[in-house]
């Protein structure tokens, strides 16, 4: 449901002149590397360095290249836990589902709703987007009215919250953007949702 990663990088004032460059990949939710980072030194610099596992760290050398090496979350916390603190939190994805032809949500939806608005509130200055969508059963214009109206419905829901009016963007994508492709006329339940997105 989350998805996060960061490659954090910090010049040190070394001298007058001089500064070293560092590098950190920064593991995901579930602890694991989220991708690699490619760090090319300066022409004549030396080879490549690859992160791609967490904790791994490059540091630049007099000479222009890279020196690669291993951190820990102690050691990363103690030296950036400032800029760490400073960032704004990952964006997080929900999907919440509705009966057929309707804009009101599942029974499992309306249970999982808790967890979003949980999410919501727990931001400073969330910044949402809701996106409503249809599957194919139906008119492309009637799907695309109702697909609106379901994030039109989200938003209404998170208004009486309490989440100011500017923080909610909606969109409606109709039956353009199916989770599950079918042909046309047949019903799909996991197609009939809003995607929303928390900032």
């Amino acid at each position: 449901m989350k998805t996060a990663w960061i490659a954090l990088a910090v010049s040190l004032a070394l001298g007058a002149c001089a500064h070293r460059d560092s590098y950190v990949l920064l593991p995901d939710q579930s602890g694991q590397a989220p991708g690699s980072l490619n760090i090319k030194p300066a022409e004549g610099g030396g080879q490549p360095v690859k992160l791609d596992q967490a904790y791994q760290t490059a540091t630049s050398t007099m000479g222009g290249g890279f020196d690669a090496s291993r951190t820990d979350a102690e050691d990363v916390k103690r030296r950036y836990g400032a800029a760490l603190d400073a960032m704004p939190p990952p964006v997080v994805r929900f999907t919440l589902y509705f009966l057929e032809g309707s804009d009101e949500l599942t029974p499992k939806s309306k249970a999982d709703l808790t967890v979003v608005l949980g999410e919501i509130k727990g931001r400073p200055v969330p910044d949402i987007v809701v996106i409503g969508h249809t599957d194919r059963v139906g008119l492309i214009p009637d799907n695309d009215r109702l697909a609106l109206r379901r994030a039109e419905a989200f938003r209404k829901k998170l208004l009486e919250q309490g989440i100011p009016a500017d923080a909610i963007q909606t969109a409606g994508r109709g039956e353009r953007e199916p989770l599950i492709n079918t042909p046309d006329e047949i019903p799909e339940p996991r197609n009939r949702r809003v995607e929303i997105l928390v900032r």
